[in-house]
C-alpha cells in the first residue's frame, strides 16, 4: 500500500521535471457527441460498472472463503477478478461524468496516472490470461506432476511475475509520453489513451512507436502464442480421452478461458498491433469499450456461470447464511 500510495508522486515529481508541454490539463471528448443518448449510455455503463464490481468482488471473496477452491486454477482466477476490478475502476468513473456534464476536464498529472495504472492492469491481464492457460495444460496433459509443476512457491512467482511485467511495460511507456511535446489539449478518446494522447504531440513521437509496436508484440504475441500452444496441447489431450463426461469435463473448463481470452486480445490486438495511422477514433473507442468496459464484466460471469465448483461454492455459502 505505501508502493502505490508513493507511485503518484513519483510520477508527479517526473512530470515536472521532465514535463516540458504547455498543456496543464485535458479536454475528454467522451464516447460520443449525439446529447439525446447521453443519459441511456450514462446508465448502461453505470450498471455495467456496477455488475463488474459486484462480480468481480464476489468472485475474490467467494475464492477465498471456501476451502475447496483453494486450487492454483482458482488462485489465478482470483487475481484475474482483482486486476479487471482494478482496470474498470480506473477508466469507467471518469468516462461516466462525461455523460452527465458538459465538459469532463483532466489534468496533465491525472491523465499520466491514469495512463500508467491503466498499462500496468491491462499488461498483467494478458499474461495472466496466459498463466492460466499454462495451468490448464499442466492440469490436463500432466495430471500426476500438477501438484509439484503448480506448488504454492510457483503460483506466486508467476502471478508477482505478472505484475512485474505490468509495471515494467508501464514505466517504460510513460517515460516516453514524459519526453514528448504535447501541445493540443483535446483527446478524442473517453479515458488517456497511450494512442490518443500521442495524437495531441507537436514533435516526433518516433520512438514512442517503435516502444510500442515492440512492447505491443512482446504483451499480445507472446501470450497469444503461449495459448495457442498450450491449447493445441489440451485439445490434443482431451480427444484420446475415453470417457465422454471427462471430455465434456474437459472442454467445459477450457472453453471459459478461450471465451475471455478472445474477447480481450482480438480487441486489444486490433488497436496496437497495427500502424495508428491505419486507426480511426471512432474504431479505437469501440474496441476499447470491450477490453476496458466489457471484459472485465464478462470474466467473472462466463467463470461462475460455467463452472460447476463455482456454483457448488456459492450455493453452500448461500446455505451457510440461511443457517445463520
Amino acid at each position: 500500500s505505501s508502493i502505490s500510495f508513493l507511485i503518484p508522486q513519483i510520477l508527479s515529481q517526473k512530470m515536472t521535471m521532465r514535463n516540458n508541454s504547455p498543456v496543464t490539463e485535458f479536454m475528454l471528448s467522451g464516447l460520443t457527441d449525439w446529447p439525446e443518448i447521453q443519459l441511456p449510455l450514462f446508465f448502461l455503463f453505470l450498471g455495467v460498472y456496477v455488475v463488474t464490481v459486484v462480480g468481480n468482488l464476489g468472485m475474490i471473496i467467494l475464492i477465498g472463503l471456501s476451502s475447496n477452491l483453494h486450487t492454483p486454477m482458482y488462485y489465478f482466477l482470483s487475481s484475474l477478478s482483482f486486476i479487471d476490478l482494478c482496470h474498470s475502476t480506473i477508466i469507467t468513473p471518469k468516462m461516466l461524468v462525461k455523460f452527465v456534464s458538459e465538459y469532463n476536464v483532466i489534468s496533465y498529472p491525472e491523465c499520466i496516472t491514469q495512463l500508467y495504472f491503466f498499462l500496468i492492469f491491462a499488461i498483467a491481464e494478458c499474461h495472466m490470461l496466459a498463466v492460466m492457460a499454462y495451468d490448464r495444460y499442466v492440469a490436463i496433459c500432466n495430471p500426476l506432476l500438477y501438484n509439484v509443476t503448480m506448488s504454492h512457491q510457483v503460483c506466486s512467482w508467476l502471478v508477482g511475475g505478472v505484475y512485474l511485467l505490468g509495471f515494467i511495460g508501464a514505466t517504460a511507456h510513460t517515460s516516453c509520453i514524459l519526453r514528448v511535446l504535447l501541445c493540443k489539449n483535446h483527446i478524442s478518446h473517453y479515458f488517456c489513451d497511450l494512442l490518443s494522447l500521442l495524437k495531441l504531440s507537436c514533435s516526433s513521437t518516433y520512438v514512442n512507436e517503435v516502444v510500442i509496436l515492440c512492447f505491443s508484440a512482446f504483451n499480445i504475441l507472446i501470450p497469444s502464442i503461449t495459448i495457442i500452444c498450450s491449447y493445441i496441447c489440451i485439445i490434443a489431450s482431451i480427444l484420446r480421452i475415453r470417457s465422454p463426461e471427462g471430455r465434456s469435463k474437459a472442454f467445459s473448463t477450457c472453453s471459459s478461458h478461450m471465451s475471455a481470452v478472445a474477447l480481450f486480445y482480438g480487441s486489444a490486438a486490433f488497436i496496437y498491433l497495427q500502424p495508428s495511422s491505419e486507426n480511426s477514433t471512432d474504431q479505437e473507442k469501440v474496441s476499447s469499450v470491450f477490453y476496458t468496459i466489457f471484459v472485465p464484466m464478462l470474466n467473472p460471469l462466463i467463470y461462475s456461470l460455467r463452472n460447476k465448483d463455482v456454483k457448488v461454492a456459492m450455493r453452500k455459502i448461500l446455505e451457510r447464511r440461511r443457517l445463520i
